[in-house]
């Protein structure tokens, strides 16, 4: 049964106020939900270098009230696997008595790109693992450097918008499906506009026997550049206008977890943002375009895999 908002408010937080995460970021949210939904059971958190790390482990104080393993920027995937596996041992022999669920933490940077083997391998193994990747969409701790999750035409350090480039040439990878493709039991897509979709995606991850992974988007306020409180407003924009999808992979089978009733165009979601602003100068208009025909085109494979009508509403 889904859990409600007044249940949740009285569950023990495991990842509390007094952090350093900039007002306005996806992380402390997603984190906190995430966690909420592993009420009841000793939890062990293994967490990537990053904006996450730096700014709730600030010696001599955390914001973290479990089990937390820091590790560096490339083996989340390899850590949580490897504590897990000595968790199994030692239950076996008789010296751990308790349960526990390991969940992993990592941005985009250290999952889709420099952690990506660490986290197949976790995968393929077949360890009783969640990893989250709280997906910013660029390497916003060391600078704001494009990663391989960075959306086409966005603007960043290493994909400045100019004379020269105007921004990202490159279409984002797509994680969940490389996820899915591992065959692993659970394999989910999500965004904190919808706390609901969230937590009953987090529930089934930690239940299942095996590894599970959530890909969820995380906004980031210095990377983005948009007003801090609309957060939650841009991840909704994300979502409406079929950017960001909320679907998921259930022992192979793909689900779609909402459809969006309009065609909402992709300008929506990128007119808020100042990674986007030249998109909007007179004669990028064609950039704009290439840009709404890669979303229509994910969306329309997407909807082909989940066994949807593959078509896309009146514009």
């Amino acid at each position: 049964m889904m859990a409600t908002l007044k249940e949740l408010s009285k569950v023990e937080e495991r990842f509390v106020g007094g952090h350093r995460l900039c007002a306005g970021c996806g992380h402390g949210i997603t984190v906190r939900m995430i966690l909420n939904a592993a009420e009841g059971s000793n939890v062990v958190v293994g967490c990537a270098t990053g904006c996450l790390e730096v700014a709730s482990t600030i010696y001599p104080y955390t914001a973290w009230k479990c089990s937390f393993i820091h590790n560096a920027f490339e083996n989340a995937g390899a850590t949580i696997s490897g504590v897990e596996a000595a968790y199994r041992a030692l239950k076996k022999k008789g010296k751990v008595k308790e349960d526990f669920k390991f969940i992993a933490f990592g941005g985009d940077g250290g999952t889709y790109d420099i952690g990506l083997q660490s986290l197949s391998g976790a995968m393929e193994r077949g360890h009783n693992i969640v990893y989250v990747c709280l997906d910013n969409e660029a390497y916003m701790n060391t600078g704001i450097q494009r990663s391989s999750a960075t959306p086409t035409g966005a603007d960043t350090t290493t994909s400045p918008a100019g004379k020269v480039i105007p921004g990202k040439q490159q279409p984002r990878k797509d994680l969940t499906a490389i996820m899915a493709a591992h065959n692993i039991p659970y394999v989910a897509q999500t965004a904190i506009n919808n706390w609901q979709d969230v937590h009953k995606k987090a529930k089934k991850a930690l239940e299942v026997e095996g590894p599970a992974f959530i890909n969820v988007l995380s906004p980031c306020p210095r990377g983005w550049r948009y007003n801090t409180p609309d957060i939650v407003e841009i991840t909704k924009l994300a979502v409406e206008t079929r950017f960001w999808p909320l679907f998921e992979v259930e022992n192979g089978k793909w689900k779609l977890n909402y459809k969006p009733k309009k065609y909402v165009p992709i300008e929506e979601f990128l007119k808020p943002q100042g990674r986007f602003r030249h998109l909007f100068k007179p004669g990028n208009e064609h950039l704009i375009k290439a840009i709404q025909e890669e979303v229509d085109s994910r969306w329309l494979a997407l909807l082909e895999r989940c066994g949807e009508t593959p078509e896309l509403p009146p514009r």
